[in-house]
């Protein structure tokens, strides 16, 4: 799974994993010196998604196994967060975790996405050309996140940096290095919060009944820039290509005779092509035998969210037409105790983004066909690479 072949095909190698092993759990490599097991049934996936008592979320008795220096070893190793843990832990993580969520005012996001798209759109719509993953998606989402957390631009930058070593294998980082980049900037980021507590979601962590120490608010933390930084460019610049190449999303609506919405485009995106593919890493705390194959105490089952959602068991039942309109049943967010928290704000931003650019340049189209777009290699994330437009030129957009 970490050979660019995968990235480029993914779902070409997920109908041969049915075909020459098994309907519903796979062995496969994340590394050439990780195996695992992958989820490729949606019922399956639901099964252990929502066992946490067989099926726990903790890979610390694992990672004793693997060298320091895996390049995987670094997105899947423990930390003081809710997602590793499991009953009182868990509770107590989660519960300072969804309050540091729910604080975010969701009315104001529409603003907030505009204050930061209008100075992104405005560097390249006179250009008549853009990477709209570098030149849009990267910025707005790092700048949302930053004022969602109260954080200064140059330590979210610095976090964004440690964020793509860990998740790209080709970054001129190390996924080790990468991760120290960021606790360094996280670390002093949570210290201007202890000192000086604001309205934001850093300062509700460290604010927050639960007591949460350096160590603990840092794995909050990790969890909001790892999942929202990563997951929510990737799942706007995959919307934005799909909008693009599809006449459905067009001036004309295809055939249906008009344009489909930006939350239509999310979810088919969602159920298609998730930006977060496969995770969701959970560990057997004994022998368990799952549809007939036994799964071994503490290695890594990982749910392949995109194969799970493209199950032919469920492809025709819930979807006769393929199309996905008006469905949300997609498992791209996980399931069960773990489901992220941060769902309806991650739809609220992408799809203000989206509807800020094309509201801005109207006009764009791929620079290449879908089939030589080029994909970030990695076991775990569907990302483009680049994702070049061209337009009409346009002189800057004023602001409000």
């Amino acid at each position: 799974m970490y050979d660019p072949n995968f990235a480029a095909d993914p779902h070409v190698a997920y109908a041969e994993m049915r075909r020459r092993y098994h309907p519903s759990l796979v062995p496969v490599d994340l590394d050439p010196n990780v195996r695992a097991t992958l989820v490729i049934s949606h019922a399956t996936a639901v099964r252990i998604l929502n066992d946490p008592e067989h099926f726990p979320s903790d890979p610390r008795e694992w990672q004793t196994t693997v060298p320091q220096d895996t390049p995987v070893r670094a997105m899947m190793a423990y930390f003081p967060a809710a997602r590793y843990n499991t009953g009182a832990a868990h509770t107590r993580y989660r519960d300072a975790s969804v309050a540091s969520i729910d604080g975010v005012d969701t009315n104001n996001i529409n603003t907030l996405v505009e204050d930061i798209a209008i100075p992104l759109i405005n560097k390249f719509c006179g250009k008549g050309t853009a990477d709209l993953m570098a030149d849009y998606a990267f910025g707005l989402v790092l700048g949302v996140l930053n004022r969602i957390c109260g954080c200064p631009e140059e330590i979210g930058e610095r976090v964004a940096t440690g964020m793509a070593a860990r998740f790209d294998q080709r970054s001129t980082l190390t996924a080790q290095q990468g991760m120290a980049m960021i606790k360094e900037a996280l670390m002093e980021l949570i210290a201007r919060k202890r000192a000086e507590p604001g309205d934001d979601a850093t300062s509700r962590l460290v604010t927050h009944p639960s007591a949460l120490d350096d160590v603990e608010v840092f794995a909050n933390l990790m969890s909001f820039y790892g999942a929202g930084f990563e997951l929510e460019r990737n799942l706007i610049t995959n919307t934005l290509e799909l909008m693009l190449r599809d006449d459905r999303y067009g001036a004309f609506g295809g055939d249906y005779g008009r344009n489909l919405s930006t939350l239509t485009a999310l979810d088919e995106v969602l159920f298609n092509d998730p930006p977060m593919a496969n995770f969701c890493f959970r560990y057997p705390n004994r022998p368990v035998m799952v549809d007939g194959v036994l799964l071994q105490p503490h290695e890594p089952v990982v749910v392949s969210l995109a194969a799970c959602n493209n199950d032919p068991a469920i492809r025709v039942e819930v979807d006769p037409g393929g199309s996905h309109i008006g469905n949300r049943s997609h498992v791209a967010f996980g399931g069960g105790p773990h489901e992220c928290p941060a769902k309806p704000l991650a739809y609220e931003i992408a799809q203000h983004a989206i509807d800020q650019l094309f509201a801005a340049v109207p006009d764009m189209t791929s620079l290449l066909p879908a089939d030589q777009l080029e994909w970030r290699p990695g076991p775990f994330h569907r990302a483009l690479k680049e994702f070049r437009v061209v337009f009409v030129k346009l002189p800057p957009m004023l602001m409000r």
